[in-house]
């Protein structure tokens, strides 16, 4: 392995290794939703179906898109609130006294910009201000054609069932009212509220050495925004 490439897998190892745990889940995700669908409909007596059929069916693409849209809204949520909210002693939140979007010159935009700086950072207008939450709007809009997905492969999946039932099918609009949607939805949101919660607040008073995700071992509880 030559050195160039040694470098770019170490310089990109933390994208590189969940992009890859990324592709073993949703494989892993494939091979079990198969068997487990294949088993239902073997015990309503009905023909199973390829792995083919199933990646490509509704019943996959509900699942994988209901999880998408979740983790995207987590995202978008958190780097929203992040910018007004704090926790005392968290290294998930900014310094107490950073409440807020911040001054152009902390934030090294417009004619604090340094030679280095993104181009778009570097001008004003309308430019300074889409770039400046361009990763907000960019998770939330992934969210939201997730979710719409979601919306789409759910109410496919759910009237296939309802089909296979001999009763009636419901529309897209009657669907995302319906409780099989809002509880596939939900059970999602719910514990990535959860998950956020519990590290901004556990990671005030415990610690992982070496993590930036974590205050130095060291610190104050009281630290806030201090990183490892």
């Amino acid at each position: 392995m030559s050195g160039s490439v040694r470098r770019f897998l170490r310089d990109n190892g933390l994208g590189l290794t969940f992009l890859t745990l990324f592709a073993l889940a949703v494989i892993g995700q494939a091979f079990a939703g198969h068997a487990d669908l294949d088993n239902q409909l073997a015990a309503e007596d009905l023909q199973e179906i390829s792995l083919g059929e199933y990646v490509t069916s509704s019943d996959f693409a509900v699942d994988l898109m209901e999880n998408w849209q979740s983790e995207y809204l987590q995202f978008f949520l958190f780097l929203f609130l992040t910018v007004w909210l704090v926790q005392r002693g968290s290294p998930e939140s900014k310094s107490l006294d950073k409440i807020g979007v911040e001054s152009d010159e902390e934030q090294r935009v417009g004619p604090h910009a340094g030679p280095e700086s993104p181009r778009w950072a570097a001008a004003g207008g309308v430019r300074l201000r889409l770039y400046a939450s361009s990763l907000g709007y960019v998770m939330g809009a992934i969210f939201v054609l997730s979710w719409l997905a979601q919306s789409i492969a759910g109410v496919a999946a759910y009237n296939e069932e309802q089909l296979r039932q001999l009763q009636a099918p419901l529309t897209w609009g009657q669907y995302v009212l319906a409780a099989d949607f809002w509880n596939r939805t939900l059970q999602n949101w719910q514990s990535e509220f959860l998950a956020i919660a519990s590290m901004a607040i556990l990671s005030i008073y415990l610690r992982q050495r070496g993590s930036p995700e974590s205050k130095p071992v060291g610190s104050a509880h009281t630290s806030t925004g201090v990183e490892g």
